[in-house]
């Protein structure tokens, strides 16, 4: 009886006994569900600058340009790569087979010069120089020399 009488006089006096408290899986929950939401929102915030637009661009530009040259192979029937106001097109080839648009609206090639895929397995040396109307002093150059595939310049200079 003594002891529960001490204890009533301790809580009477106003001592306290300290619980030690963290976080509930609720409130990280919730913790981590505004961060995840943050995260999103500046991701989609940030825009692709023009320049990635461009190099983007370029390396599907290499890819077509291969994926046109390695047909004509297999074909046997010559192929072409040319410029047009709106893209774009592969004379040789049927029509559809190869997209003909740019996916970034601005992008076109600085030449209007027309470029021979094949069939010959080995084709004269080429070149494609890309701009943006956005960056109109930055450029990308596509360059093969007629035996390997196309690959983006290192060091491309307007």
């Amino acid at each position: 009886m003594i002891g529960s009488a001490r204890l009533f006089d301790h809580a009477r006096r106003g001592h306290r006994v300290r619980r030690v408290r963290g976080l509930t899986l609720l409130e990280l929950m919730v913790v981590i569900t505004i961060m995840g939401l943050a995260t999103a929102g500046v991701s989609l915030a940030m825009r692709d600058t023009a320049g990635e637009q461009l190099s983007r661009e370029a390396e599907r530009l290499a890819a077509l340009l291969e994926a046109g040259r390695a047909a004509s192979r297999a074909s046997g029937v010559p192929v072409r790569w040319q410029p047009t106001q709106e893209g774009f097109r592969f004379e040789g080839m049927p029509a559809q087979s190869l997209p003909e648009r740019w996916l970034s609206s601005g992008v076109s090639p600085v030449s209007s010069q027309a470029i021979t895929l094949g069939p010959e397995p080995v084709i004269g040396p080429q070149r494609v120089q890309l701009s943006n109307q956005a960056m109109p002093a930055r450029t990308v150059t596509l360059v093969s020399d007629g035996l390997r595939p196309f690959a983006i310049e290192v060091g491309a200079a307007p």
